[in-house]
């Protein structure tokens, strides 16, 4: 994650009122398949616009693929979908600006045990806005999204030594996300 510019800048971005742009929103409908769309609807706003700003970079970043084929729909579709898992969660942006600081200083032990501990409640809702990789991947994966976008949903606040993806792909989806 970044610093403190870049959470002020998160921050700001998703206080704005408003769903994406209804051109953003066609476009990117038109890169998911139906079980993906359904997740896609039940983003917030200010994730949905977040997820689009990444796509729309990694298409201009790497519009074609190493064989000169456009790029593959996995890929656009992980860079839309990447941070799905925070509905999960349910919070809302000040509580996840909460979340976002306290999880600065704790770890994933801690939300490890508060989900096994109680599912329902405040202590839930923080460690599954933590978990929001893993549980992104998993609704991703029961939707039918191809390999790549629901390992990059898991993958995309790991070191590069973690990834499950491809490094080129990868790095390509980190450097156009800002967080």
């Amino acid at each position: 994650m970044g610093g403190p510019g870049h959470l002020v800048k998160r921050f700001l971005g998703a206080i704005r009122p408003g769903p994406p742009r209804p051109a953003d929103e066609r476009w990117a409908i038109d890169h998911l398949s139906s079980g993906e769309a359904e997740i896609w609807h039940r983003m917030n706003n200010p994730d949905r616009r977040h997820g689009v700003a990444v796509a729309r970079a990694v298409v201009a970043t790497y519009p074609r693929n190493s064989s000169g084929r456009p790029l593959d729909r996995s890929v656009v579709a992980a860079a839309l979908l990447h941070d799905s898992g925070k509905v999960v969660s349910g919070l809302r942006t000040p509580a996840r600006v909460v979340a976002t600081l306290f999880w600065a200083v704790a770890d994933d032990e801690l939300a490890d045990r508060w989900l096994h501990r109680a599912p329902h409640g405040m202590q839930a809702r923080l460690a599954q806005y933590r978990r929001h990789p893993r549980l992104g991947s998993e609704m991703l994966r029961a939707a039918g999204s191809a390999s790549l976008t629901y390992q990059w949903a898991a993958d995309h606040h790991l070191p590069e030594e973690a990834w499950s993806v491809a490094p080129e792909v990868g790095r390509v989806l980190k450097d156009c996300d800002d967080d």
